[in-house]
């Protein structure tokens, strides 16, 4: 994927040296924004302080694509509502139909996040070709096949383009060239969060006691529980 980037001068201050602060993220084209303001869609983000410097400008405005605009409301509310990255939700929109809610692919999937009709039947989408219906099952879609893969999202997204047949398979990205190329775009563009935390809980002896033991890694071997993320 080519990637535009938008380039940042910095204007040194010649009076008191201050710091100004810097936030950086991916849209869903896959454009590197850097603002001096935070995003406002609680996505990922870097920050960076710039010592010296009290002003910046971009060498072209600072906006979010224009299609993705169009359905952001949609896409906070669904990806919040479930627990997926919004970013992650507009990189796979943007993958898989440039945001054209009509688009229909040769296999037969229809919309914004590309649905098969058999999974918009099964997730109660009624008209995959209607925004808000469309994100609402993609994502919750989207959202199963993390859980499935234990937040994996390379799996995830694998299949989601290939199916959960093929992933299962190989227990792995499928060595198809369309599927690896789907899954680098879209992770390549998207900021990555870190994994959640997984809290383990097994029993164990102790004197010839049985303590129940908490911790954040799981144990050497023998049955755990996972009793939060």
């Amino acid at each position: 994927m080519k990637l535009s980037l938008l380039v940042l001068g910095v204007c040194l201050c010649l009076a008191t040296p201050a710091a100004a602060q810097i936030y950086t993220w991916r849209d869903a084209d896959g454009t590197l924004v850097l603002s001096d303001k935070p995003r406002t869609d609680k996505g990922v983000m870097a920050t960076y302080a710039v010592k010296g410097s009290t002003a910046f400008r971009a060498t072209k405005p600072l906006v979010p694509s224009a299609k993705s605009m169009l359905y952001d409301g949609h896409i906070t509310e669904h990806s919040r509502r479930v627990g997926v990255s919004a970013d992650l939700v507009r990189a796979v929109i943007q993958a898989e139909s440039a945001f054209n809610p009509r688009a229909v692919s040769s296999k037969g999937a229809m919309g914004l996040m590309q649905l098969m009709p058999a999974t918009a039947v099964e997730l109660g989408v009624n008209n995959p070709f209607e925004p808000n219906e469309n994100i609402r099952g993609g994502v919750v879609y989207l959202k199963r096949l993390l859980d499935r893969y234990d937040q994996k999202v390379d799996l995830a997204l694998a299949a989601y383009n290939a199916g959960m047949g093929n992933v299962d398979k190989y227990d792995a990205v499928p060595p198809f060239q369309e599927t690896r190329a789907y899954v680098k775009r879209i992770t390549e563009s998207t900021p990555q969060a870190p994994p959640p935390t997984v809290i383990y809980r097994w029993m164990e002896l102790v004197n010839g006691k049985p303590v129940s033991r908490i911790s954040d890694k799981p144990p050497a071997s023998g049955a755990y529980d996972i009793i939060g993320r």
